[in-house]
């Protein structure tokens, strides 16, 4: 019943910092797996959509890897380890968690993991082998059958800090081997012996700490790939060696390193050479990957190529020349320009056809190989988003887009691209209009292309879209340019960028913009007088930006900026008729937490309204704009009231309507959220203290200085601490207002509110539905947002009415969900 009623219908999100977050399933239309916060996302890059969240983890998860079967079918489990000291093993079905199990014994963050299926001799039965390695210094191995895990071991390595591990089986037996990347510069290596892994060899050669080992088998031999901080990759050969081989005087062979172990009651001896050295990376090279074998028309495709990914912006594709066997590079890829420091790690697609980088910023790049020119690879459209806590969100006044900032310091665009060709239409970030040095905690739309955002700084930030963005903004969303731009009664520039010394956005006009040199005479006979680089380049899109796109040319300028607060700016508003805008910052002093009143369209203060004596952490607007309702780390809410003045040349003058105060109070914590109906008449509330309440009736004809509004509904409680409240714009069919409520656990719970002429209010508040686990939020919902663009539910092909609402959330997500309104 839920999914008839609620549907997450978009995600936006981006790994973790932290190299082993990503890892890319086998199988056709395999699944690409990240770490977002407390989440694992299963993301589809064919059909470039969010198949479902993996919750379980209560702190950052840092590593992941699906687990491949030995026949080549396609991955259905997948293991994680997070900084809650877990490792969880996820069993998927239809892609959706069919059992979670957790394995417990960590003492520290887990920072590497790595799962095999083996037949145990014991019981003939098939287990899944895990190992994981935490900021404990131990390496512990896990075997799962069923709903049953054991840990088999522990390896204490002392003062070490293993920060990778990989297993696989000694060739041609079923000898599990395990590598350890240590930060010795070492790899170490185990095989199991009754059940307990034996150390049998120490490989040297890395002179800085190994971030990343990998093994393959290719024929008879076992290959193990290891790159380091060092920036060399070393690949090494591991073979069985046989009693009868012989070596020859005259022979030339590398340094063996050989072990002895026992397959059954067999004794097998193995030898372990350095096959090559890869030098081609001028930074610390953090993954290196094989590239999986798969079956094609039922035969065995087993390639023999490495992709690594390096801190110098690039990921080179190795593999042997065909002929001398030696290995060499045959593709690089990489970032241009931005603020970015490199690629954390990398992962291959089953057939080799793509390869997807994860970047410093979070950023995911995904290139696709061309099937006429197999060396040239182009950049391809993978879903992105904010790599740190998002704050606020906005949806434009038409509904066709919504802006997020975050403490991640920047700002977002996310809009809808309708595809000519297809049907479907997903959801992509188009632009990145702010790129900023503080952390970003508040946003107001001004109109549909402008915008003004507040950050951990005194200043708050106007911004108006360039004509690129709308002209792109048009072609990927299927609007009509010339309907857009009849908006616009001034000249637009065409883009923006940071000057060299400067820290605002600057506006490009295509006076600006010099032609660039056309050949290589142009080149020679350009003084450098004439000819001035500009990093904005205006480019027509048809289809959605590409990170290195977002991050150079999708900036928007800064019109103006807007002095008047004594400390970092918290929170900020506009109202309806976009003529004022309502800021307010961090305080502790009243006359620090004063509401500053904004003329829109000559940015000079109207007016300081005084009150609340802690910060104003939200603030609304009724509808029909004549009251300001203000809400406060104080537990206190305040209303103010629009004077109303006959003549247009004065600015609108607000006055104290009604308050509460720490008696009148129904709320006993702090006051997180407010919002108003849509007919003006109340206003909610929702506080720490796990209460909702509406507030009301508000007359705004009523002229009498001092008023009293009391509580109009039951309390509410929710069940946990409420930190964002939202009210739809339209009533559901038996006419009752629809409340969106988020709360600090992540949660999203939906009710209906109508009043009662009952003393006390008896059912008049409705639970309707909440999100699942794989919908919510994992952390705190910061804040949610009803699409207001239309005064009619949207309807489908099956007739149902569904209405939209934003989220975002500490856990790095933006979500749109949408709610079946006649099922309300």
């Amino acid at each position: 019943m839920v999914a008839s009623v609620l549907e997450v219908s978009h995600v936006f999100c981006c790994p973790n910092r932290v190299r082993g977050a990503i890892s890319w399933s086998r199988g056709p239309g395999g699944l690409l797996a990240f770490g977002t916060s407390c989440s694992v996302v299963l993301y589809d890059p064919q059909k470039r959509v969010v198949i479902t969240n993996l919750n379980g983890h209560t702190a950052r998860v840092n590593c992941l890897q699906w687990i491949c079967k030995q026949d080549g079918s396609p991955s259905t489990e997948l293991v994680s380890g997070g900084s809650d000291n877990q490792v969880i093993h996820w069993e998927i079905d239809n892609d959706q968690v069919l059992k979670a199990v957790r394995l417990k014994g960590h003492e520290g963050p887990v920072y590497a993991v790595h799962a095999v299926y083996q037949s145990r001799p014991s019981d003939g039965a098939l287990h899944t082998l895990i190992t994981s390695a935490a900021a404990d210094s131990t390496v512990r191995l896990w075997s799962k059958k069923g709903s049953q895990v054991s840990c088999l071991q522990t390896l204490n390595f002392g003062n070490g800090f293993v920060l990778t591990v990989c297993l696989s089986f000694l060739p041609n037996t079923d000898v599990p081997v395990l590598a350890c990347g240590d930060d010795d510069c070492k790899i170490h290596l185990f095989v199991q012996q009754d059940d307990q892994f034996q150390k049998v060899l120490v490989l040297c050669g890395h002179e800085d700490w190994i971030r990343g080992v990998e093994w393959a088998t290719f024929g008879r031999d076992l290959l193990l790939a290891s790159c380091s901080q060092d920036c060399l990759i070393r690949i090494w050969r591991l073979r069985m060696k046989s009693a009868s081989s012989e070596t020859q005087d005259d022979d030339i062979r590398l340094k063996e390193n050989t072990f002895t172990t026992q397959n059954g009651s067999t004794e097998v001896t193995c030898a372990v050479i350095l096959e090559t050295v890869l030098a081609g990376h001028e930074n610390w090279v953090n993954a290196a990957h094989w590239q999986p074998s798969f079956h094609k028309d039922g035969v065995l495709q087993q390639p023999m190529r490495l992709l690594s990914a390096s801190m110098d912006k690039t990921m080179i594709l190795w593999a042997p020349d065909e002929e001398s066997g030696v290995w060499l590079e045959q593709v690089r890829v990489g970032e241009v320009g931005g603020n970015t420091l490199g690629f954390y790690d990398c992962q291959f697609s089953e057939d080799g056809s793509m390869i997807v980088a994860h970047a410093f910023h979070g950023a995911l790049h995904l290139w696709k190989q061309n099937a006429v020119n197999p060396r040239e690879w182009t950049p391809e459209i993978i879903i992105s988003g904010h790599f740190d806590g998002v704050q606020d969100l906005m949806w434009d006044p038409e509904g066709e887009f919504i802006i997020t900032v975050g403490t991640d310091q920047t700002t977002r665009l996310f809009a809808p691209w309708k595809r000519k060709d297809q049907s479907q239409v997903t959801w992509h970030e188009i632009a990145r209009p702010q790129i900023h040095g503080y952390d970003m905690k508040c946003l107001a739309m001004i109109h549909r292309f402008q915008f003004v955002s507040g950050a951990d700084e005194k200043v708050l930030r106007v911004f108006s879209a360039p004509r690129n963005f709308v002209e792109n903004f048009c072609a990927i969303s299927g609007q009509s340019l010339s309907h857009v731009l009849c908006d616009q009664n001034s000249v637009l520039p065409e883009g923006a960028t940071v000057p060299a010394l400067g820290l605002s956005n600057k506006a490009v006009f295509q006076g600006d913009l010099a032609p660039q040199p056309s050949d290589e005479e142009d080149l020679l006979t350009s003084t450098g007088l004439d000819y001035h680089q500009v990093a904005f380049q205006p480019s027509l899109l048809t289809e959605p930006p590409t990170e290195d796109h977002l991050l150079q040319n999708t900036l928007w300028p800064e019109v103006q900026k807007l002095y008047g607060h004594g400390y970092e700016i918290f929170s900020v508003t506009c109202n309806n008729s976009k003529t004022l805008l309502a800021s307010a910052c961090k305080a502790a002093k009243k006359e620090h937490a004063a509401i500053i009143l904004w003329n829109t369209a000559t940015w000079k203060q109207v007016q300081n309204l005084v009150f609340h004596t802690l910060t104003v952490t939200q603030m609304a607007f009724s509808p029909n704009d004549k009251f300001l309702l203000a809400v406060s780390r104080d537990r206190t809410w305040s209303l103010w009231k629009r004077q109303d003045i006959i003549s247009p040349e004065f600015d609108p003058i607000f006055s104290l309507f009604a308050f509460t105060n720490k008696i009148t109070s129904v709320h006993s914590r702090i006051i997180w959220s407010c919002d108003w109906s849509p007919d003006s008449k109340y206003f909610f509330t929702g506080s720490r203290d796990k209460k909702v309440v509406v507030w009301g009736d508000c007359d705004s004809s009523d002229d009498s200085i001092e008023h009293s509004i009391g509580p109009c509904s039951s309390v509410l409680d929710v069940g946990g601490s409420v930190t964002a409240v939202s009210v739809c714009p339209l009533l559901n069919p038996a006419q009752r207002y629809v409340v969106a409520v988020g709360l600090e656990c992540g949660k999203i719970c939906l009710y209906t509110w109508k009043k009662t002429d009952q003393v006390p209010e008896m059912n008049d508040w409705t639970h309707c539905v909440e999100t699942n686990q794989s919908q919510s939020h994992t952390l705190a919902v910061r804040r949610l947002c009803w699409k207001t663009c239309s005064r009619e539910a949207e309807q489908s092909a099956d007739g149902a009415e569904w209405l939209h609402f934003a989220s975002c959330g500490e856990d790095h997500t933006v979500k749109i969900c949408r709610v079946n309104r006649c099922a309300l």
